[in-house]
């Protein structure tokens, strides 16, 4: 049996093929098998063809695992599918300085999704809500006929609520039956006990049938993160511990007091939350969609998470609805999605919600780390410079050596790429015609310092 690590230090120094073993060898997960999951894209256009219309190919995003992820005890590598850089990193490091207090504590609520049935043309509202509350049974048995599958597996209709909309003139009724998705997103489930329930709740309401469909607004299916860092774990080269639990104090304050803020804040949560969606196939914007109503709830856009001193420690907290699922959908025929809840080493569709809400707050906890200490840019744009030194053409070693000299020089633009790939091309030409001549490597450098100098 092995033993499950998200410890892997020094994993980003290594090639892509060295990473691969590590992660096989730390997850149980075959090296071949990420190999033939991930290769071109894990997914060939043929089977593309059947997930969507007029199907050209393929589009690939960067496919990385965020590391020293503890939940509930248990390590996860956590794979995350992003394109914006210094996510993977900023996590993966952030998830080490939780794990040093003790690692994510989750809570998951049952994995209930809401099924809504608009009823209109309603000439008496409070009558209609009596005559549905009272059918209640009937109308939960009827869902689960419809979803036989879902009931054999210890899912199906489990509450029934009525909401009334609009004025006295112009109601109209809302249905919700609160369905259990066990491991399912539950998406199709839904809709389809909307349908089986909706011409029978509106002849017992005198109402004709409107909408019949799912929320995405799925606050009875949440995810409560908490997590403890000691301010030695926070502290900077510049900055003590407690200025850093100050500062992360003060940025949590702004969103709580500031939509504007609220939205970047969120934002940074998101970013990690996503990319294990995307990577574990599933609705990254259900997921959004979700996550931005509950945020707004209270009238006033909010941040999902808050971050409190507790003594000389940070304490973070994170709740937010999140409907994932580790069966159907895209996961039966999607292999890189399937990896992906392999080398997570996830179990259920609650397992996966507490592992994405953690890389979640972990991402956040690093965006506001940064922007309390040495603003967002610095390392940010230090991993986006090799983004720039590959549009400028850079290949192979040539890119972390661009970009370098366009991070000391403090101007990440193409152009500047450009030249800096000049002075390396001018190097190494040079070089290969006279070895070891001092003179020569000596003009090199003087070209080098030119371009850092703009």
């Amino acid at each position: 049996m092995i033993k499950r690590t998200s410890q892997l230090p020094g994993f980003y120094k290594v090639t892509v093929n060295e990473r691969r073993r590590l992660v096989a060898e730390a997850t149980g997960v075959e090296a071949h098998e990420i190999a033939r999951a991930l290769d071109r894209g894990g997914l060939e256009a043929e089977t593309a063809d059947k997930f969507v219309e007029n199907v050209l190919g393929t589009y690939g995003l960067p496919y990385g695992v965020t590391l020293n992820v503890r939940v509930n005890g248990k390590d996860h590598v956590v794979p995350m599918v992003v394109e914006e850089p210094s996510v993977v990193a900023a996590a993966s490091n952030a998830a080490k300085m939780v794990r040093a207090g003790g690692g994510f504590h989750a809570e998951m609520d049952a994995p209930l999704m809401i099924s809504q049935v608009q009823l209109t043309h309603v000439a008496d509202a409070p009558r209609a809500t009596r005559a549905i509350l009272a059918a209640k049974e009937e109308i939960l048995a009827r869902a689960d006929r419809a979803v036989p599958g879902l009931c054999a597996r210890g899912g199906g209709a489990r509450d029934l609520e009525v909401r009334t909309l609009g004025q006295a003139s112009d109601a109209m009724i809302v249905v919700h039956i609160i369905v259990d998705c066990r491991d399912a997103m539950g998406a199709n489930l839904i809709n389809t006990i909307a349908e089986a329930v909706a011409d029978r709740l509106a002849s017992l309401a005198g109402g004709r049938v409107g909408l019949r469909i799912l929320s995405n607004l799925c606050d009875k299916r949440c995810v409560r993160i908490r997590c403890r860092v000691s301010a030695g774990m926070l502290a900077t080269e510049d900055m003590d511990g407690q200025a850093v639990i100050d500062g992360i104090v003060n940025a949590s304050r702004f969103a709580e007091l500031d939509p504007y803020r609220a939205a970047t804040h969120n934002k940074g949560i998101m970013n990690g939350v996503d990319a294990v969606v995307i990577a574990t196939g599933n609705d990254w914007r259900a997921v959004e969609a979700g996550a931005h109503a509950f945020a707004a709830r209270s009238g006033q856009y909010s941040p999902l998470s808050t971050w409190r001193r507790d003594g000389d420690a940070l304490a973070g907290f994170l709740e937010m609805p999140l409907a994932l699922g580790t069966v159907g959908g895209t996961l039966r025929v999607h292999p890189s999605a399937r990896l992906s809840l392999k080398i997570a080493g996830v179990e259920s569709s609650s397992d996966l919600a507490a592992v994405a809400a953690s890389v979640g707050l972990a991402s956040n906890l690093a965006a506001v780390r940064a922007l309390a200490t040495d603003g967002i840019q610095r390392g940010h744009m230090a991993l986006h410079a090799r983004s720039v030194a590959l549009a400028a053409g850079a290949q192979g070693s040539e890119v972390e050596g661009v970009a370098a000299i366009i991070v000391e020089a403090r101007d990440i633009t193409v152009e500047a790429a450009r030249r800096a790939l000049s002075v390396l091309h001018t190097k190494t030409a040079r070089r290969a015609t006279s070895e070891g001549d001092g003179h020569g490597i000596r003009h090199e450098e003087r070209q080098s310092s030119s371009v850092v100098d703009g």
